[in-house]
């Protein structure tokens, strides 16, 4: 299984306003519960309103389109990091799952990974 790395600095934030959102970047998850509107950016992108932000995250995601039959996938990957003293923000789209790391976490998170047998784009 190949894991890409994304290239950029990320931020997670709280915002007040969907609106604030800048949607036409190439990269954002944005998520509304209702307790929350929580997004996920590149670290330039973050709007101005933010009401908590959490910056130096890096991720990287699982390359090509999962089946949603799959099992176990984003469990391994977690376990493999979580034994290993390394939390994760995790995120899902439809296609795949990304793993966001603390930014002084990638490279150990990375060469562990490929340990277990991930290939590291």
């Amino acid at each position: 299984m190949v894991l890409k790395v994304i290239s950029y600095p990320l931020s997670v934030c709280k915002v007040n306003k969907i609106d604030t959102c800048v949607l036409t970047k190439d990269f954002f998850f944005l998520t509304k519960t209702d307790e929350e509107l929580s997004l996920v950016c590149p670290t330039g992108d973050v709007p101005a309103d933010t009401t908590e932000r959490c910056d130096g995250w890096r991720g990287f995601r699982i390359d090509g389109v999962l089946d949603f039959s799959l099992i176990g996938i984003l469990s391994r990957l977690s376990g493999i990091l979580a034994d290993n003293g390394i939390g994760i923000f995790a995120v899902s789209t439809y296609n795949t799952d990304y793993i966001l790391v603390k930014e002084e976490n990638l490279g150990r998170s990375l060469d562990l990974l490929e340990k277990a047998g991930y290939e590291i784009e």
